[in-house]
C-alpha cells in the first residue's frame, strides 16, 4: 500500500494521530527532504528507514518505490510540509501505482492553501488553485491572462524573491482587485494582509520578505456579484 501523509505546514501540533499512526507502522518513508522529515520524525519519537524522493529524482525513484511496493511493502509518502502532489512532489508516483494496480490512501491533512483562501474573506464558494507562477514576466503575465475572465477566487504560490515582480504582473493584468496576502501560517509570526492589490504591493515594499507566500485574488467582477446576490438572498 502507498500511503499520501500530509503533515504539517508550520506548527507541529497540526499533525494528526492517524499521519502518526501510519509514520510509525510503514515499512519505509519516501521524503522530499530526508533532512527535513527526519526532524519531523526525531520530535514523534518514530524511527523509520527513509529514501528520497524529489522533483529531481522522480523517475527514478519512483521505479524504485514500485518495486518496494509490488514486494509487499508499504510506503508513506511525505513532502516538506503540507499535502503530497500539491505544488509538491507526488503526483507521478500516485500516477505509477494506479497503473500497476497498487492500492493507494491518503491520510489528509494541513494544505496551506486551503487555510489562506478561508482567512482571505474573498468568496469561497468557487475558486481555481494555480499553484506557482512561472518565473519570468512575460510568461507569468500570460500565465496570469488564462484567468482573467475568470468568477473564481484565484489562488497562487510565490517566493519572497518574485513576490513584488508577481503582485506587479497581477495588478497589470487583472486591475486593482481585492486581495490577500498570507505567510508564515500556524506559525508565531502568522500573517494575513488584505486590500486592493496596489496597496499589498505598497506594503512589501516597507517589509523584509521571506518563506512562501499564498496569494490569493479575487475573481472578475460577474463573481464577485454572484458572491453579493447569494449573501441578499440569505438575508
Amino acid at each position: 500500500m502507498l500511503y499520501l501523509v500530509a503533515t504539517p505546514i508550520g506548527n507541529l501540533n497540526d499533525i494528526t494521530l492517524r499521519a502518526l499512526s501510519t509514520l510509525r507502522e510503514v515499512d519505509i518513508i519516501a521524503s522530499e527532504d530526508t533532512r527535513k522529515t527526519g526532524m519531523l520524525l526525531k520530535h514523534f519519537d518514530i524511527s523509520k528507514p527513509q529514501i528520497a524522493f524529489h522533483e529531481h529524482n522522480e523517475q527514478r525513484a519512483g521505479a524504485h518505490i514500485e518495486e518496494l511496493l509490488k514486494q509487499g511493502q508499504s510506503v508513506a509518502l511525505v513532502t516538506n510540509a503540507g499535502t503530497p502532489g500539491i505544488s509538491d512532489p507526488g503526483f507521478t508516483l500516485v500516477r505509477r501505482a494506479i497503473a500497476a494496480n497498487i492500492p493507494v490512501t491518503m491520510i489528509p491533512g494541513p494544505t496551506a492553501f486551503v487555510m489562506a483562501l478561508v482567512l482571505s474573506g474573498l468568496p469561497v464558494h468557487g475558486f481555481t488553485f494555480r499553484g506557482f507562477p512561472p518565473r519570468k514576466s512575460g510568461a507569468r503575465r500570460r500565465f496570469l491572462q488564462i484567468d482573467q475572465e475568470s468568477p473564481h477566487t484565484l489562488i497562487f504560490y510565490e517566493s519572497p524573491y518574485r513576490l513584488q515582480a508577481f503582485l506587479q504582473d497581477a495588478l497589470a493584468v487583472y486591475g486593482d482587485r481585492d486581495a490577500a496576502l498570507a505567510n508564515d501560517l500556524t506559525k508565531m509570526f502568522e500573517s494575513v494582509q488584505r486590500g486592493p492589490l496596489s496597496s499589498l504591493l505598497e506594503s512589501i515594499n516597507q517589509s523584509k520578505l521571506k518563506g512562501e507566500y499564498i496569494v490569493v485574488i479575487a475573481g472578475a467582477g460577474k463573481g464577485q456579484k454572484i458572491e453579493r446576490d447569494d449573501e441578499e438572498d440569505e438575508i
